[in-house]
């Protein structure tokens, strides 16, 4: 998909980008190829022929990174298929208490098909967690850019967060889906383990709580439940994403899924 956008360019909206798909100039090969494009002069046609062979260079070099600040977040779910494999499925849990005085009780991250668990007072680190996310290209969230991402930044100020990042409450509600992760799991099929069914985040707060008390049985079920949510992160960008393609994704692309 990210092949076939034009809207990083300066003055191009969704409106010519969608023009530009159905007159064929549906990726930027074509575009390339192309001597003229429609509702634009050769002068601006030149200049975008040198932006998109920049960005075609990056998107050859994996730089993810460089498509971060081109294009608005809410188009990072673009990106998604070109660095799924190299994404990390991010969570946090918290002890209940907002922000300045919370504090960050575990951080789940999937990815590369593993599970990484950091948690306070155990091994829970600036140095760890930078260690862990450098190594990743995307970050996958839910209501990470309200809740997550600030925290992490708060609490970790000298941490870099410079991926671009997908966060699925906001792509969920472009396309009709409301509530919270597990509302919207339930409403697109995705379950969870009969054990953790109905576990909430306030339930997170008071396994912990709990947890510090000397209570493993409730540490292993909070474990469980970050888990849960970094894992479920998936099946449900695989959905949303495919349903943004349906909606806003140009007819061929649409034809080859």
């Amino acid at each position: 998909m990210i092949q076939s956008t034009f809207i990083f360019l300066s003055g191009i909206g969704e409106s010519t980008e969608r023009l530009w798909w159905e007159n064929g100039i549906d990726t930027w090969d074509a575009f390339l190829e192309k001597p003229i494009a429609p509702r634009i002069s050769s002068f601006q046609k030149a200049q975008y022929d040198e932006d998109i062979l920049e960005a075609r260079k990056q998107w050859k070099a994996q730089n993810s990174r460089f498509f971060t600040n081109i294009l608005k977040a809410r188009d990072h779910w673009r990106l998604y298929p070109n660095f799924r494999s190299q994404a990390a499925f991010l969570d946090i849990e918290t002890n209940g208490i907002p922000l300045p005085d919370g504090e960050i009780t575990v951080v789940g991250i999937y990815g590369k098909g593993r599970m990484t668990t950091f948690i306070r007072g155990e091994n829970l680190s600036n140095e760890r967690l930078q260690a862990e996310i450098a190594s990743y290209d995307l970050l996958v969230t839910f209501f990470g850019s309200g809740f997550d991402l600030p925290f992490l930044k708060a609490k970790y100020p000298d941490l870099t967060l410079d991926h671009p990042h997908i966060d699925l409450c906001f792509a969920a509600r472009r396309l009709g889906l409301r509530g919270g992760l597990k509302a919207i799991e339930t409403e697109v099929g995705c379950f969870r383990s009969t054990s953790l069914e109905g576990l909430t985040g306030w339930d997170a707060v008071r396994l912990w709580e709990e947890s510090q008390l000397g209570q493993a049985d409730s540490r292993e079920v909070l474990i469980q439940y970050n888990e849960a949510d970094c894992k479920n992160l998936v099946p449900l960008a695989d959905i949303i994403y495919n349903r943004l393609v349906q909606r806003h994704g140009p007819p061929e692309y649409i034809a080859s899924l």
